[in-house]
């Protein structure tokens, strides 16, 4: 269940987490057509700060103009309404949730006079995959269910909609005892995780998907920086689910997942069955940034 938190941001001002309703024909609701992103904030040495809060807001912005959606506000604003919305909600670390929808009025695929509504929750949500799969690592299965194809729907975008499919993965993958999906590609090729990003690590060589069929992670540049950081070689292309299973270090990422090991893949033990070197050296990498241990991207954080 969900942490209520007091006030949710609605449209430029906050009302009571039990007062942020929408009319059940509310138009997003039927259609799937909103645009939405996931961030984090950590309470670290110097207090609570948002990670990354610039690009994520700038990415909820080209979602919607990528489906031809007219945010009306501007970016700093919605930067500024996070950032009370964590402070009026005395938020110390936790999840947010923005979502630009298309609100009441018309209903039928093409609408015009509907108004586009941004709504701006922040909640308590600790670890996505869980702490034990934090420390271990996690079980996952390759899905029947192929990741959406470029020309079916444009993958640069966080759109609601797209996230029916990641359910369908999860909910197969969680039915038979795993604890996520890993999604290929229409061409058979490993694409990401029903929200996440993938990486995998073969004789010290870091490799994830392109920006082809996936979502452009932003924990996913994060991992990338600091591998480059660290001289670990960085590779983007396609690998097969073959290339996956003869990995010896794998894990996912991703606002929620943060970075999750991968140490099972179709009941093939990945490595060692644990998580790897270059896999915790990166993870203790992005905690300690996000916490305020490691003095490296203060840029990444805005106290709040």
């Amino acid at each position: 269940m969900l942490k209520e938190t007091p006030f949710i941001w609605m449209d430029g001002k906050l009302v009571p987490w039990k007062e942020a309703t929408v009319h059940v024909l509310t138009h997003s609701l039927h259609y799937g057509l909103a645009v939405f992103e996931g961030i984090r904030c950590y309470k670290g040495n110097s207090g609570t700060a948002v990670f990354r809060l610039a690009e994520h807001v700038e990415r909820l912005f080209g979602s919607a103009h990528i489906v031809r959606m007219k945010i009306p506000f501007a970016q700093k604003e919605i930067e500024q309404a996070i950032v009370e919305t964590v402070r009026v909600n005395r938020l110390e670390e936790g999840y947010i949730r923005p979502l630009a929808y298309i609100g009441y009025g018309e209903m039928g695929l093409y609408v015009k006079e509907n108004p586009i509504r941004l709504s701006i929750a922040a909640w308590p949500w600790g670890t996505y995959l869980g702490e034990e799969g934090i420390r271990r690592g996690i079980r996952v299965a390759v899905s029947s269910f192929a990741r959406h194809h470029v020309n079916i729907s444009m993958t640069r975008a966080k759109v609601a909609g797209y996230y029916v499919n990641s359910q369908l993965a999860k909910r197969e993958a969680k039915e038979a005892g795993y604890d996520e999906a890993v999604l290929l590609d229409t061409e058979g090729f490993v694409a990401e995780g029903p929200g996440e990003n993938i990486f995998i690590v073969r004789k010290g060589v870091l490799k994830t998907t392109p920006l082809t069929s996936i979502l452009e992670g932003i924990t996913r540049d994060t991992i990338m920086q600091l591998a480059h950081e660290r001289k670990i070689k960085v590779v983007q292309e396609r690998f097969t689910r073959d290339d996956l299973y003869l990995a010896d270090e794998a894990f996912f990422t991703g606002t929620a997942a943060e970075v999750t090991p991968i140490r099972e893949v179709d009941g093939r033990t990945i490595g060692k069955g644990e998580p790897g070197p270059v896999t915790l050296e990166l993870q203790k990498a992005f905690f300690d940034i996000v916490r305020g241990k490691e003095k490296a991207h203060p840029e990444w954080l805005t106290f709040v």
